[in-house]
Parts: structure tokens; sequence; C-alpha cells
């Protein structure tokens, strides 16, 4: 573990619908940043000692920015500090951390990027970095607010699900995948766990190989404390018993690998 907390400049911060912000920062972390990647980014708060894991949502290496669209989880909560920062303002941060999605494997194929509520930044990356067959992007929304949907569009098929049905498809992901009759070679998916389950079970039906991230409150973020663990099929070489560590040895994992 060589990686260091430094302390990133702010270059620039809007809302993107309620509760969401997006903030771009000056890090040394965007030299070697993959999609989905995460940094851990710390408040200036000093009674707040743990950081916040928070997904790279796009990747700005020769400037060396990163992106991360997050969601303000409450009063007094680590995530609504970061919302008030401002252009010029300083945070400590740690990153890049994790392992990326193996989109390589996905050249000339069918692929679903299907992305769920704080989920769904993550995939923007992957999608401008992927080179496939066919690029098919999945995004599912509480309401009206698809932050990022343009985006996504200039970097290839959308299809939208919303909670309410306000946009696209009423539902989630996989009922857009049903309402239009998508069929993919490959998935990659980040968002919660329930969907997770969904896309997992629709992948292991189909025999389609299925990268997930998965989303887990996180302590350390590098592996030490095994707060943020999940079942695995094989025996962790670190504790010796079924899990994996979310943080160091994820967030993506070959479905397959996981029990969720």
């Amino acid at each position: 573990m060589n990686k260091k907390k430094e302390i990133a400049v702010v270059a620039s911060q809007e809302m993107l619908a309620d509760g969401i912000f997006s903030m771009w920062i000056q890090t040394e972390a965007a030299k070697s940043a993959k999609p989905g990647q995460f940094i851990s980014m710390y408040t200036n708060d000093g009674s707040k000692l743990l950081p916040r894991p928070i997904s790279i949502c796009e990747i700005d290496a020769e400037n060396e920015k990163l992106r991360v669209v997050y969601r303000v989880t409450g009063e007094n909560t680590g995530t609504e500090e970061f919302s008030k920062l401002q252009a010029g303002d300083t945070l400590p941060v740690i990153g890049p951390l994790g392992n990326g999605f193996p989109f390589e494997k996905a050249a000339g194929k069918r692929v679903f990027l299907m992305g769920g509520g704080i989920g769904v930044p993550p995939i923007l990356e992957l999608a401008k970095q992927m080179k496939c067959g066919k690029k098919q992007i999945v995004a599912g929304y509480r309401d009206s607010q698809t932050f990022l949907k343009e985006q996504f569009e200039a970097n290839g098929e959308v299809y939208i699900s919303t909670e309410d049905g306000s946009v696209g498809t009423k539902g989630n992901v996989m009922d857009a995948v049903a309402e239009h009759n998508l069929s993919a070679d490959m998935i990659f998916a980040c968002g919660p766990t329930p969907m997770l389950r969904a896309i997992k079970q629709f992948a292991e039906e189909k025999d389609i190989e299925c990268y997930i991230s998965l989303e887990e409150r996180m302590a350390c973020g590098i592996g030490a404390c095994l707060a943020c663990v999940c079942k695995s099929k094989e025996k962790d070489h670190h504790s010796n018993v079924n899990n994996k560590r979310i943080c160091k040895d994820g967030p993506v994992f070959l479905s397959t690998e996981v029990e969720i």
C-alpha cells in the first residue's frame, strides 16, 4: 500500500440535482486512476476522522483532475461538508483506490453498462474509455432528475428507468432491459445491492460474463480494518475466511466470485 494522503484543490463544484453534487478536484491521483476506482475524501473537520469513499466519475489525466459526483447523505455529515467547498478550497484525499473495471475484455462485444442511483456516475468514465462492438448504457434514477444523461448520450445508446416512471421505463434497470428486449455479451454494473443481485441473477441465467462494483460503507478504505467485507466463493488469503474486502479486493468483482 503506497498511497499517501495528499491535499487536493477544488477546481469547481455545482449541484446537478437535489442533493447531488459534482466536484472537480486537482489531484495527482488523476494520473493513474482507472474507471471503477474510488478515492477516499477527508473533511477538514477534525472530529470526523474517517474518510468518505467516493467513486470516480471522470478522469482528466492530462490536467491532473478527477470528477466526483456524490449524494449528500444528511445534515452534519462529511458529504454535506464537501458540498460547501468552493473553487480554491482544499481537502485531503487518498487515491486512486481499489481495482477498476476490466473494460479491455469488452473489445468487439455487445455490452451493458448499468448504473443505479449514486452508482450511475462511475459508469460515465467507463463509457468514455470502453471500446466495444455495441455500448448500451442502462441508467436507473429515482425520478426525473436524470443527472449525467446528456453525457451518457454522447457515449453510447442510453436507456433510462425511473422509480416513479417520470422518464423512460417505470421501474429499475432490469425493467428497462426487458421493455426494450436488450441483449449483451458482457455486463458492467454499479449500484445498490438489490439491483446488483438482480443483475447477477440475470447474468447467470443468460450465461453472461458480468462485473459488478459493490457499494459498501467503508472505514479505512485500504483493506486493513475488514469493515467492508462480502461473502466470496474462495477463501481470502488475508483473513483465511470466505470473505473479500470490498475496498482492497474490489470494489469490482466478477459476479460469480461473490455472494450478495
